[in-house]
């Protein structure tokens, strides 16, 4: 019952966003149009707008989700699931194209950056996710961060993109990805060269069994 709730509030919200910004004052005046009390809103977002916007990104992420699992991908290869994967992402946020560029205006306050760097990571988590991947090693967190390089430069690009269909976002998106290609087999292999190091290093510090055998 919570998220029918939830999606009503944000439903009423998401016409009002791109004109009034996700604000506090606009949660005061939709919610009183929905017939909410600031005590229920709060009860099912405790932190208010910030709590919002970053369902208001779940929603899309879990859509997103079940969009490719429709359109499945085991017949892909890595590289045309994931620019799949973001192009789907793009594609169900083009409605709400203002309120994405409001809600990226909302996470560049200092105070809220972090949070905004959750939003990023659960997307590119889910889109890995919806990939296949399985990485449990270094991989998994070099993966993520090249994504979200590929990711977040690609739909910056697309709010400003006025050509046809968006053709421009996605002859972008495959200039990014064939970028990412080329330098992600240098850095997991760099990543790993360290990690190994580090382990080296680990062994030998006073502390572990190597270390007092060799004493």
């Amino acid at each position: 019952m919570s998220d029918k709730q939830k999606d009503k509030l944000l439903d009423a919200l998401l016409p009002v966003v791109p004109f009034e910004g996700w604000s506090e004052s606009t949660l005061t005046e939709v919610c009183a149009s929905c017939g909410m009390t600031p005590q229920e809103v709060a009860i099912l977002f405790p932190r208010g707008m910030t709590d919002i916007v970053r369902y208001f990104n779940q929603r899309l992420d879990n859509q997103m989700m079940f969009k490719l699992e429709e359109l499945g991908m085991d017949e892909l290869k890595v590289r045309e699931r994931i620019t799949l994967a973001v192009r789907t992402k793009l594609e169900l946020m083009e409605p709400h194209r203002e309120a994405v560029r409001k809600g990226l205006s909302f996470f560049a306050m200092p105070l809220k950056a972090s949070e905004g760097m959750h939003n990023l990571y659960d997307t590119v988590d889910a889109m890995w996710l919806a990939a296949g991947d399985t990485s449990t090693d270094y991989n998994f967190y070099s993966k993520r961060l090249l994504l979200s390089g590929v990711y977040s430069s690609t739909m910056l690009f697309w709010l400003e993109d006025s050509s046809d269909e968006y053709e421009k976002t996605w002859a972008f998106l495959d200039r990014r990805i064939a970028e990412v290609l080329k330098i992600g087999g240098a850095l997991g292999k760099s990543i790993g060269r360290a990690s190994g190091i580090a382990d080296r290093l680990r062994s030998l510090s006073p502390f572990s069994k190597e270390w007092r055998n060799h004493c």
